[in-house]
C-alpha cells in the first residue's frame, strides 16, 4: 500500500489527482523550505494516472500556475509537451461554422510578452508531478484503498481505510472532486445548480499549423474551444446541451467526426480525432465553507464551476497556494496547523475570488446563450468596445494569466 510508510504524517491528503498531487508537493515536497510529512491516500494507484495512454484530455496552465510549477520543480519535466497560446480570439455566433466574426482578440502585444497559458495533456502533468512525489523524503503513497471512515478532530483528524489501516495527523486536504465523501463528512453543504448542458472534451489532429492561437467560440448552445497544443494538434472543449450532447457521444465514429467539423470549420484544413471522448455534466456548486475543523477543502471538493475560460483546474492550484502558505507559516510559528483559526484564514484568502469567479463564468454562459437580437447586438457592442480599450484588455489578460489580486507566493514562482 505504502511506498514508504510514514510514522507520523503532519498532513493527511485524500485524492493522488492533479490538485492532490499539487497539494502533497507544495507542503512536502523536494522544493519546499521547511517539509511537512504527507501521506498521499487514494482508492487508485496514480501510477496509472501516469500511464503514457493517451485519452485526450488536457489543461491550459495559465502564467502563475507556471510560476507554481516552477518553483515545485515540476514546470522542467514538462515544459518540452507544452504550447503557449500566443494569440486569444473571441467570437460570437448564432450557429456553427466558418462565418464567425472575430470580435475580441488578444496578441503577443496585449500579454506584453508573456503567454497568459500554456497549453499540456494531462498525461505529462500526472507524471512529472507523481515523479517528484515520489522522490520526496517526506510524502508517502497509502493507495489501493478507499477512505471508509472519518473523524476530524478534536486533537487530530483520523481516517480508517478499507483495510481497518487508521492515519491520524493534525490535518486532512481533501482534493477527492466534486463528490468529495470528506467534504460530506464533514457536513459541509454545496450551494449551486446544475446546467442544462455537457462539456464534451477530445483532441484532434488538423492539415494545417495553428501558430499558437486559441480559439473561444461562442454558440447558444456553448461554447466550444480550440485550444492549441503541440505540433498541428488542439484540445477541444466543446458545451453542448445535455440532450444533444447524450446524442453526440452515440454516434459512432464517422458521424461524431462529421458534426465536429460542422463546428470546427475549415480554416486549419482537414480536422481528425485522435483521441477518446469524454462527457461530463457542467454545473456551479461551491461549498458552503471551504474549511471545518481539522480539513481544508481545495479544487473540486471546494468548488466545481462552468469551464468556459478553462479556470478549473488553476482555481484549484490557488486553492492549494493559499493553503500551502497558510499551513507553512502557522508550522513555521510552532502553530497546530489544524486548528481552526489557522484555516478560516485560507478560507478568507479564497472563498471572496472562488465567488466571484464563479458568479462571472455563470453570468456570461447565461449571457452568450441568450439569442435575444437586442442582447446580442449588446453584447457583441461591449466584446468590440473591449477589443479597442487598452486598459480593459490589459485586465482581462491579468484574469486569464491569473497575476492579479492577492497572490500566494507560489503563484508568485517564490518557494514556501
Amino acid at each position: 500500500m505504502n511506498h514508504r510508510p510514514t510514522t507520523s504524517p503532519d498532513v493527511l491528503v485524500i485524492g493522488a489527482a492533479l490538485n492532490g498531487l499539487a497539494a502533497a508537493l507544495s507542503l512536502g515536497g523536494r522544493h519546499v523550505k521547511r517539509p511537512l510529512n504527507v501521506v498521499l491516500i487514494d482508492a487508485k494507484d496514480p501510477r496509472g494516472f501516469a500511464s503514457n495512454s493517451f485519452d485526450g484530455r488536457a489543461s491550459a496552465i495559465t502564467a502563475s500556475a507556471r510560476r507554481m510549477f516552477e518553483a515545485l520543480g515540476v514546470w522542467q519535466q514538462v515544459a518540452q509537451h507544452a504550447q503557449s497560446m500566443d494569440e486569444i480570439i473571441v467570437t460570437d455566433s448564432a450557429r456553427p461554422g466558418d462565418a464567425r466574426p472575430v470580435l475580441l482578440q488578444f496578441d503577443a502585444g496585449d500579454m506584453r510578452g508573456q503567454p497568459s497559458s500554456h497549453m499540456i495533456e494531462n498525461r505529462y502533468l500526472y507524471g512529472a508531478m507523481l515523479d517528484e512525489a515520489l522522490a520526496s523524503p517526506h510524502i508517502s503513497l497509502a493507495v489501493g484503498q478507499a477512505v471508509s471512515h472519518y473523524a476530524f478532530g478534536p486533537g487530530l483528524a483520523a481516517l480508517t481505510l478499507a483495510d481497518g489501516t487508521v492515519l491520524r495527523a493534525p490535518l486532512v486536504v481533501a482534493a477527492d472532486g466534486r463528490n468529495s465523501p470528506a467534504r460530506e463528512a464533514a457536513g459541509i453543504k454545496l450551494i449551486g445548480w446544475p446546467y442544462d448542458q455537457m462539456g464534451l472534451v477530445a483532441t484532434v489532429e488538423h492539415e494545417l499549423p495553428h501558430h499558437g492561437r486559441a480559439e473561444e467560440h461562442f454558440t447558444p448552445s456553448g461554447p466550444f474551444a480550440i485550444l492549441p497544443l503541440p505540433g498541428n494538434r488542439a484540445s477541444l472543449v466543446w458545451s453542448e446541451r445535455t440532450e444533444q450532447a447524450q446524442r453526440l457521444l452515440a454516434l459512432d465514429d464517422e458521424s461524431f467526426a462529421a458534426e465536429l467539423r460542422l463546428r470546427f470549420g475549415s480554416h486549419l484544413g482537414a480536422v481528425r480525432i485522435i483521441s477518446g471522448r469524454h462527457g461530463y455534466p457542467l454545473a456551479m456548486y461551491i461549498a458552503t465553507n471551504f474549511v471545518a475543523p481539522r480539513l481544508a477543502l481545495v479544487g473540486d471538493a471546494a468548488h466545481v464551476l462552468h469551464p468556459l475560460a478553462g479556470l478549473g483546474f488553476n482555481l484549484g492550484l490557488r486553492d492549494v497556494a493559499a493553503l500551502a502558505e497558510c499551513v507553512h507559516d502557522a508550522a513555521g510559528l510552532g502553530l497546530d496547523i489544524g486548528n481552526i483559526a489557522v484555516l478560516d484564514r485560507y478560507t478568507q484568502w479564497r472563498r471572496f475570488d472562488t465567488v466571484a469567479t464563479g458568479a462571472m463564468m455563470d453570468g456570461m454562459n447565461r449571457l452568450f446563450a441568450n439569442t435575444n437580437p437586442v442582447m446580442t447586438l449588446l453584447r457583441r457592442a461591449g466584446l468590440i468596445a473591449v477589443n479597442r480599450l487598452d486598459s480593459l484588455k490589459s485586465m482581462f489578460v491579468g484574469e486569464a494569466s491569473g497575476i492579479s489580486g492577492d497572490l500566494p507566493k507560489l503563484l508568485r514562482g517564490e518557494r514556501v
